[in-house]
């Protein structure tokens, strides 16, 4: 979320068209989906041919929709700046808490390493 997704998924946020929150990790909802977005963006991203085409149309799109929806997870979230942002700039974003949404890149050389050896 924090180098990719909210950098290239540039939308204007006004809270009332679009809505968005910054503490995107307090919804349940919308952390299982950005889970399968970025899993779904990690196997398709090797397919040089059609791969990213694939994931913006079946699931960037899809499963950036529902949370931005008015009736999504983040229809409670508050017209604060942190909810907010210009047409053009990146989504909002608030870090989580450390420790709460560990780096499955890490995980996985950790996982690799061990294979190795």
């Amino acid at each position: 979320m924090r180098e990719y997704l909210r950098n290239v998924y540039s939308r204007r946020i006004d809270g009332r068209h679009r809505v968005w929150a910054g503490r995107w990790w307090e919804h349940p909802e919308a952390v299982i989906r950005l889970d399968a977005l970025w899993r779904s963006w990690e196997h398709l991203r090797h397919d040089a041919a059609t791969g990213m085409s694939v994931w913006w149309r079946d699931h960037a799109d899809h499963h950036i929709a529902v949370p931005m929806d008015s009736d999504g997870p983040f229809a409670e979230a508050t017209d604060g700046e942190e909810n907010l942002s210009k047409r053009g700039a990146p989504l909002p974003y608030v870090a989580p808490p450390a420790g709460m949404l560990p780096d499955e890149r890490e995980r996985a050389d950790a996982t690799d390493l061990d294979a190795a050896n």
